[in-house]
């Protein structure tokens, strides 16, 4: 995935979870936060941010926030790259059938695919929580979250190869954990998913300012 016009900012603010007040060319933006988590270890006054402009001129705001410089490289907080990259991915490999946004029981999961005689349901969570080289999810508190790991458990007794794939959003990372402390029922709900066979992928990437796409 690789976005088209990226502009380097300085972060200063973020009023709420939709905007944020950056720097850029020495003069004040509101721009749009591609992420609604709280991302508070992230955004810091001073940080390097990217954003990417945007095509429609009529927009309230001329950029998105897509990504920012940390002390371990830069992490991609576009909340909408994990299923777009996870698409692209998917599409390398030799699935007969790839359906997004599969409405099944109560939700809607991420991904459907077929692959001869078997089904498969995937649900794609994005990682930009680092603490010491891991990987934390989620960020805050996600009932949905726990919803779609109970849909995936009761899946694989229907006879459906059921996966939960972190996508991290950053270089040199590779393992994810359940964040218990933000939300112990999550890791609860994911524990539960594996002991009944939901498997769980770690998709490693490569993140820059303008690009993320998976590298398993």
């Amino acid at each position: 995935m690789k976005y088209k016009r990226i502009e380097q900012a300085k972060f200063i603010s973020r009023p709420n979870r939709f905007i944020a007040k950056v720097m850029v060319d020495g003069r004040e933006e509101t721009v749009h936060v591609k992420n609604t988590g709280r991302c508070k270890e992230l955004l810091l006054p001073d940080a390097t941010v990217y954003l990417e402009k945007t095509d429609n001129p009529n927009r309230k705001t001329l950029y998105d926030l897509v990504a920012v410089d940390t002390e371990i490289g830069i992490i991609n907080i576009d909340s909408q790259a994990p299923n777009a990259v996870v698409k692209e991915w998917l599409q390398t490999k030799d699935y007969s059938k790839v359906v997004p946004e599969y409405k099944y029981g109560n939700s809607r999961i991420d991904f459907y695919m077929e692959k001869g005689d078997d089904r498969y349901l995937m649900e794609v969570k994005g990682c930009t929580l680092i603490e010491d080289g891991i990987g934390y999810f989620p960020d805050a508190p996600t009932e949905r979250g726990v919803k779609h790991l109970r849909e995936l458990t009761g899946a694989v007794k229907q006879g459906y190869k059921a996966r939960i794939a972190f996508v991290i959003q950053v270089n040199g990372v590779s393992q994810v954990r359940p964040n218990v402390k933000i939300h112990p029922e999550f890791g609860v709900a994911l524990n539960e998913a594996i002991e009944a066979g939901v498997e769980v992928l770690y998709l490693k990437c490569n993140v820059t300012e303008d690009e993320i796409y998976i590298i398993e």
